[in-house]
């Protein structure tokens, strides 16, 4: 079997050929160390090694299983996080919260942070990684802060990105306090589960969907206790769902904060949302 009717499973099954491509190259480079050089070169892939591609294409294709899952890592701003059915595979849209998270510290020489619903921790490691900040990150599976750990051990984040099993604030310590929290939360409202795309549903359902009709339970929930534990002129930040930042932006007024700032993503969604207290 050759590398384009490894490809052919991918775009049969319904995949684009696009992200077919890209997948395909994923499952070379991971399952048989075969990457851009060796294509150049000229080098050819043993029988065995197509084999271990060739079955892991068609498990993508039969059971639209995330690529990411697929292989146990996800790509995320330079790094590899390690993936699985009980944390959120990190998307390219969550780079623009830390990348503004970590500006937001930087320039304010901010030294502890908060990350609310850490998942894998991709937020909370790259905010460590890229200030000198200590980032504590809440999460309420035990399953996703053990990934979440295993990635900041990866990284050597030891002491500097912390990890807790926390219903949003509930295990907030007394007297705790932080200069920021950022925050990706669940805002999928429920009317929406049978109609988003087959690989997402492969996420769990708590880091996906709310309770309520517009999606804003967590946003509403963190924004209200938010400013008992943000120190004088910290900062909240938020991911977006499409179509939200108005009633978010409003949330956040209410709630005392100011000079609410928006950023658009590449497809001009709002997608960030940042404020202080």
């Amino acid at each position: 079997m050759s590398i384009q009717e490894i490809l052919k499973i991918l775009t049969d099954s319904g995949i684009e050929p696009n992200e077919a491509n890209v997948e395909v190259k994923m499952l070379l480079e991971h399952f048989a160390d075969y990457g851009f050089k060796d294509i150049v070169a000229g080098k050819k892939l043993t029988a065995d090694k197509i084999e271990i591609v060739k079955e892991k294409a068609l498990l993508r294709a039969k059971t639209r299983q995330p690529i990411q899952h697929i292989i146990g890592f996800a790509d995320f701003m330079g790094e590899k996080f390690i993936v699985n059915p009980s944390v959120l595979i990190p998307r390219d849209e969550t780079e623009l919260l830390v990348r503004k998270a970590v500006d937001i510290i930087n320039e304010n020489n901010f030294k502890t942070a908060l990350d609310v619903g850490t998942g894998s921790g991709c937020i909370a490691c790259m905010i460590a990684k890229h200030t000198d900040c200590q980032i504590i990150g809440l999460d309420v599976s035990k399953d996703a802060l053990n990934t979440a750990l295993d990635n900041a051990s990866r990284l050597n984040l030891f002491n500097k990105a912390i990890f807790r099993k926390s219903d949003i604030f509930s295990n907030v310590k007394p007297g705790e306090s932080f200069d920021i929290i950022v925050s990706n939360p669940p805002y999928i409202p429920p009317c929406k589960k049978e109609n988003i795309q087959t690989e997402v549903k492969f996420d769990p359902e708590n880091a996906l969907f709310t309770q309520d009709e517009k999606g804003l339970e967590f946003y509403e929930k963190i924004t209200k206790q938010a400013p008992e534990i943000l120190n004088k002129g910290g900062y909240l930040l938020y991911e977006l769902g499409i179509g939200q930042s108005e009633d978010v932006k409003n949330i956040m007024v209410s709630n005392g904060f100011k000079d609410i700032e928006i950023i658009k993503d590449l497809a001009g969604i709002d997608r960030v949302i940042s404020a202080h207290i």
